[in-house]
């Protein structure tokens, strides 16, 4: 299938939030306890966020199947902060994780970006650490999950890592 890499426009929005949940929930369970992808989805709100994080300057790198359709992002910070690459679970290996970052690596340098950083999960890191990131550390935390047997603190983990462009 061929893929285009292009910039986000705001009609993404819904597809950006869609397959977000859906590599959560479906690729997050390979590395991940149920209760914990559980937590992890309920922290991804709707399409308004996409929208919102454009308007403040993010930059959301898309890739498109031969529909126009987004099936896989990056967000970029306007301060080199990585926060997100998801890829939905019917295109994931075939590379779009990679070309995202090498799309968004350019964009950090075109911007005067020196230093990229990232919280990635188990399952990105190895995407990230591909594109010369370097893991700092292993962050342990805990994510403050609604149910409706009442609120649980879901203990979870990712990992700092960081590319320096200068």
């Amino acid at each position: 299938m061929a893929y285009a890499i292009r910039p986000f426009r705001a009609d993404d929005a819904p597809a950006l939030a869609d397959l977000t949940l859906d590599a959560i929930r479906a690729v997050g369970s390979a590395k991940y306890t149920p209760e914990q992808v559980e937590a992890w989805a309920a922290r991804h709100p709707g399409p308004d966020r996409f929208l919102e994080r454009f308007r403040n300057g993010a930059t959301i790198i898309v890739a498109a199947d031969a529909d126009d359709h987004a099936v896989a992002y990056t967000l970029l910070e306007p301060n080199g902060h990585l926060d997100m690459l998801y890829c939905h679970p019917e295109h994931t290996r075939r590379g779009l994780a990679d070309q995202l970052l090498v799309q968004a690596e350019q964009a950090a340098r075109a911007a005067g970006i020196e230093r990229l950083y990232t919280e990635a999960s188990e399952l990105a890191r190895p995407a990230f650490e591909r594109a010369g990131y370097t893991a700092l550390n292993r962050r342990d935390f805990a994510i403050s999950h609604d149910r409706q047997d009442g609120t649980r603190s879901v203990p979870i983990h990712n990992y700092a890592m960081e590319k320096c462009l200068a």
